[in-house]
C-alpha cells in the first residue's frame, strides 16, 4: 500500500533512476521527486504503518504525526529549492548522492523505531561525503574524510546504544529515551555529534566550507536538522541540553568575527542558531519544543539563502575570502539584495523568518524561570547581527571596491534564492501559517508592542555596536590568516600519532618480512638439499641397500601387527 512508504524513499528509489535519464528529462525528474513526494507526504494519515519484521524484530518504517510531518515538509521543501540552485550541476554522481542524503534525512525522520533510525542515519553520512569530496581538491578530499569519520563515529554510538537498550528493555522503539541509562547516553552522544555539540562541533567548520558551492547548501539543510529532531523525540526536556545550547549560541560569534572565509561565517552561526533549537529542546516546554521546532524551519530556509548567495559568488568568482571581495553589488544585484533578505531574517528583524521563531524560544525561556538563560539568548542575538547580518553582506558587496566584475547570478540559481527569500518574508509576516502545523496548539503573538521594541533595541544597538568599531577600526578586517579552533587540540597530536603508528607499522612488517624471508629460504635451502639433483633421497640408491631398508620396514611391521 502506499501509506505503507515514506517519502524518503521516493527521493532514493528516484536517485537511482537519474543516471538513466539526460539532459532536461534529468532536471525535470529531479524537480519532480520531492513534489511528489510532498504530495505523498500530505496524504499520509497519522499513526504507525509500513511495520515488518526482521529478524524478530518489529520495525515501524512510517511514523507520521505533527513533529515529524512538520520536519519532513521543510526539508522537502529544501531538497525542491537545493535541486533548482543545482539545475546547471551536470555531475551524476552529485545528483545521486543529494538526492539520497535527502531521501535518508526524510526517511529517519519518519522512522518509528531506533533500528530504522540507524538504517537512514547511516545513509545521510555515506551519502552526504559525497558532496565534499566532489570538490576535487585535496583539501576537500582531508575535509571529507574528516567529515566521515565522525558521522561513522556517530553511527557506531547510535548502534551500540540502540543494542544495549534492546538487550535491557526488549524495545526498539523510538520514544523518549532519556540519561538514566548507558544506552540513553551513548544515543545521547551520538545525538549530539550531528547536532555539533560544543568540543563536538569541528566537523561541521572543517567540512562544509570545502563542500562544492552547490553541497553545502545541501548539508546545511539536513544533518544537523535531523538530530534536532531526534532530539526532541528523545530527550526533550533534559535539562543539561540548557547550558550546551546556550555555549552553543555564544562560543561562534567570537570566531566568526574573526573568520575571513565567508562561508566558514555562516557554518559558525549554524553553530549558533543550533545553540537557540537545542535551549529550546531541553525547557522541553510545549512553547519551547514549539519554538525549537519553528526556528528548525526558518533556520533551514535563511541558512540555505545566505549559503546560495555566497555559493554564486564562489561560483562566479572563486572565492569567498571577505580580504578579496568588496563592491560586487554592482555586479551581482539581485544577489545581494537577496542575501540581505537572508541576513535579515537570521538576524530576527520583525517581518522576516527568525524573529517570529527565535522568540518562541526565548519567550519560553524568561516564562520558565531561566533568568540567565534568557538573557545570554538576547546576547547571542546581538551578535549573530554583528558577526553574519552585518558582515557577510558588507564584506561580500558593499565593502570598498575590490575591482572584481562578474555576470550576475545563473537564472536557475537567483530562482531559487527568490524561492526562499519569499519563504523567508512569508513566514515572517504570515506567522500564523507556520504556528498552525507546530507540534503543539500556539497561543503565542510575537508581535505583542514590547517584543517587537525590545527586539528592535538590541538590532539597533548591535547595529551602532558594528559601525563604530569600524570607525575606531577595532572591528577585525577580514585578512587571509587561519584561525585555529578545538580541533587543533587533537588533529596535530593525531596526526603525529598516527605518523609514528605507520612507521611502526612499517617497521614491525620490514622486519617481519625479513625473518620471513630468512625461515622460507632455510626451509627451501634444506628441502633443495634433500631433495635437489645431488640430494641424499634424489640419488640412486644401490640394489643391496634397498633390499636391507625393505627387510627392515617389513620386520618392523610383521612385529607391529603380531604383538
Amino acid at each position: 500500500m502506499m501509506t505503507d512508504i515514506s517519502p524518503g524513499l521516493i527521493l532514493i528509489i528516484g536517485a537511482l533512476l537519474v543516471p538513466l535519464l539526460r539532459g532536461r528529462a534529468r532536471s525535470l525528474f529531479m524537480l519532480a521527486l520531492p513534489v511528489l513526494a510532498f504530495v505523498h507526504l500530505i496524504a499520509l494519515p497519522y499513526g504507525l504503518s509500513g511495520e515488518l519484521e526482521y529478524l524478530g524484530l518489529n520495525l515501524v518504517t512510517l511514523r507520521v504525526d505533527r513533529l515529524s510531518s512538520l520536519f519532513g515538509y521543510i526539508f522537502l521543501i529544501a531538497t525542491l529549492v537545493s535541486v533548482i540552485f543545482a539545475l546547471h550541476i551536470k555531475d551524476v554522481v552529485q545528483q545521486c548522492a543529494a538526492l539520497i542524503y535527502a531521501g535518508s534525512a526524510v526517511g529517519a525522520v519518519f522512522a518509528g523505531d531506533l533500528v530504522t533510525l540507524f538504517v537512514f542515519w547511516e545513509g545521510t553520512a555515506m551519502a552526504s561525503v559525497a558532496l565534499i569530496w566532489a570538490r576535487g581538491t585535496q583539501s576537500a578530499y582531508r575535509a571529507g574524510m574528516r567529515y566521515l569519520i565522525v558521522q561513522v563515529l556517530s553511527g557506531l554510538l547510535l548502534f551500540f546504544g540502540v543494542l544495549l537498550n534492546y538487550r535491557a528493555t526488549g524495545s526498539i522503539s523510538f520514544e523518549a529515551i532519556g540519561l538514566e541509562t548507558t544506552a540513553g547516553v551513548l544515543i545521547f552522544l551520538a545525538f549530539g555529534i550531528k547536532c555539533a555539540f560544543p568540543l563536538l562541533h569541528n566537523w561541521l567548520q572543517d567540512a562544509y566550507p570545502e563542500a562544492t558551492v552547490t553541497g553545502t547548501v545541501w548539508l546545511s539543510v539536513f544533518t544537523t536538522k535531523l538530530a534536532v529532531y531526534a532530539l526532541a523525540r528523545g530527550y526533550a526536556g533534559t535539562e543539561i541540553l540548557v547550558p550546551i545550547g546556550v555555549i552553543m549560541t555564544l562560543f561562534p560569534i567570537f570566531y566568526a568575527v574573526i573568520e575571513n572565509d565567508l562561508r566558514r561565517v555562516l557554518a559558525y552561526s549554524l553553530n549558533n542558531q543550533l545553540g537557540f533549537m537545542v535551549v529550546g529542546v531541553g525547557i522541553g516546554t510545549q512553547m519551547a519544543i514549539n519554538g525549537a521546532a519553528a526556528h528548525a524551519v526558518a533556520h533551514i530556509l535563511y541558512k540555505a539563502l545566505l549559503l546560495m548567495s555566497m555559493g554564486a559568488v564562489l561560483y562566479r568568482l572563486g572565492t569567498v575570502r571577505g580580504s578579496e571581495l568588496g563592491g560586487l553589488y554592482k555586479s551581482m544585484p539581485w544577489t545581494a539584495g537577496l542575501c540581505i533578505v537572508g541576513a535579515a531574517s537570521i538576524s530576527a528583524f520583525p517581518l522576516f523568518s527568525g524573529f517570529i521563531s527565535k522568540s518562541l524560544i526565548i519567550s519560553a525561556a524568561m516564562e520558565e524561570g531561566y533568568f540567565w538563560t534568557w538573557l545570554m539568548l538576547l546576547f547571542a542575538s546581538a551578535g549573530v547581527l554583528l558577526y553574519c547580518g552585518i558582515k557577510v553582506p558588507y564584506y561580500a558587496f558593499f565593502a570598498q571596491d575590490s575591482g572584481k566584475r562578474c555576470e550576475e547570478a545563473p537564472p536557475n540559481m537567483l530562482a531559487a534564492m527568490g524561492i526562499a527569500a519569499v519563504l523567508c518574508i512569508a513566514i515572517g509576516v504570515m506567522p500564523a501559517v507556520l504556528y498552525s502545523v507546530l507540534p503543539y496548539a500556539v497561543d503565542y503573538n510575537p508581535y505583542s508592542p514590547g517584543y517587537v521594541v525590545k527586539q528592535l533595541q538590541i538590532l539597533m544597538f548591535s547595529a551602532l555596536a558594528f559601525i563604530l568599531l569600524m570607525r575606531a577600526g577595532l572591528y577585525p578586517r577580514p585578512m587571509g590568516s587561519v584561525n585555529l579552533d578545538f580541533d587543533w587540540i587533537y588533529r596535530r597530536p593525531g596526526r603525529s600519532m598516527l605518523q609514528s603508528l605507520v612507521s611502526l607499522w612499517q617497521l614491525i612488517s620490514s622486519r617481519g618480512t625479513k625473518a620471513m624471508t630468512r625461515t622460507v629460504s632455510a626451509f627451501l635451502s634444506r628441502l633443495y638439499r634433500h631433495h635437489g639433483p645431488d640430494g641424499v633421497l634424489a640419488r640412486t640408491w644401490p640394489t643391496g641397500s634397498m633390499a636391507i631398508w625393505a627387510s627392515l620396514l617389513l620386520a618392523a611391521y610383521m612385529i607391529a601387527y603380531f604383538v
